[in-house]
């Protein structure tokens, strides 16, 4: 078990006494270590898999989980072990579960872990900076830079606003306000002060610039971030990726936007809002909005490179 003792707030650790004593009730063997940042979190799911568990629990937030499932792959995206995954989300947003029906009470998720029933789920891989280079402004990524990172997510990335949004989102608002409300006051900040660019972008191997562009959302779940949704035709086994581009807004555009993000609903491609499938996405690097945010974290800097995981993962699931 890989615990984050501070994820929503820190009230998720009096949650802990209570997965120990169920665990030992059942007579389950286990170990577990307490993440003091999520950088351990990666480090811990590593371990763990080298040394042959059979299951990792992530407990914690999205962003918990996520570290925990970077820790299950290699750098070219293949599994280094045969561990299963499972979740007890105590975070805020528990946008990885609820796109796949995981369980969110405890006892449900616990119950889940004795029954070992997994599906397998297909996971995205993202190359990126962990530091800007202006160097690499309006060009794609070198695989020999010295500052590359290689992780994975199981949600979404984010290119343009979302690093913003997150950022304010994880400032603490959402303790006050909820979720919802905290994440649309830190979206509508973000947008007060947001200068939409030009991006170069490489689609399965065709470049092109998108104008003005407000967000690129590159994922796999219909759940991103707080309530916002992407309506998205992925079977559960498909290796595909979706992008969703939002460009070329006025005040009016935005209402219309939001509505469609919140409700979940299909649409119509238009000048302002397009959903496209792709196996691999490249963004170029960019001189203004360069960062770049997945699975609700702002984590790095473009240009970056988005595809398929090799291997799903096999996650616990009732």
């Amino acid at each position: 078990m890989i615990l984050n003792p501070g994820s929503q707030g820190g009230k998720s650790k009096a949650k802990f006494e209570r997965i120990f004593a169920f665990l030992h009730n059942n007579r389950v063997k286990f170990d577990y270590k307490l993440t003091k940042t999520l950088d351990e979190a990666y480090t811990f799911s590593v371990e763990g898999n080298k040394k042959g568990y059979d299951l990792i629990l992530a407990v914690g937030g999205d962003g918990t989980i996520n570290r925990v499932i970077s820790g299950f792959y290699d750098l070219e995206g293949k599994r280094i072990s045969k561990a299963k995954l499972a979740v007890i989300h105590t975070g805020t947003s528990p946008d990885f579960c609820k796109s796949y029906d995981l369980p969110l009470e405890i006892d449900q998720a616990l119950s889940a872990v004795l029954e070992g029933k997994t599906i397998q789920i297909p996971m995205a891989k993202i190359t990126y900076l962990s530091e800007y280079d202006e160097t690499l402004d309006g060009r794609p990524l070198s695989l020999s830079h010295e500052k590359l990172q290689t992780s994975y997510f199981a949600c979404c990335a984010n290119i343009g606003i979302g690093a913003a949004v997150a950022r304010g989102a994880n400032s603490g608002i959402r303790d006050y306000i909820g979720d919802f409300a905290g994440t649309l006051v830190s979206l509508m900040k973000a947008l007060i002060s947001y200068h939409p660019f030009n991006f170069s972008v490489c689609i399965d191997g065709k470049q092109v610039v998108l104008e003005k562009v407000y967000n690129i959302f590159v994922g796999k779940t219909t759940y991103i971030a707080s309530g916002l949704k992407v309506k998205n035709e992925l079977a559960l086994n498909d290796s595909r990726l979706y992008g969703l581009i939002i460009q070329k807004l006025g005040l009016v555009n935005w209402v219309n936007v939001l509505k469609k993000l919140y409700s979940g609903d299909e649409f119509a491609n238009n000048s302002t809002i397009s959903l496209l499938y792709v196996h691999k996405m490249e963004i170029f690097g960019n001189p203004t909005n360069n960062e770049v945010e997945f699975d609700g974290d702002p984590r790095g800097f473009l240009p970056c490179r988005i595809e398929p995981a090799w291997d799903p993962l096999d996650v616990i699931c009732p």
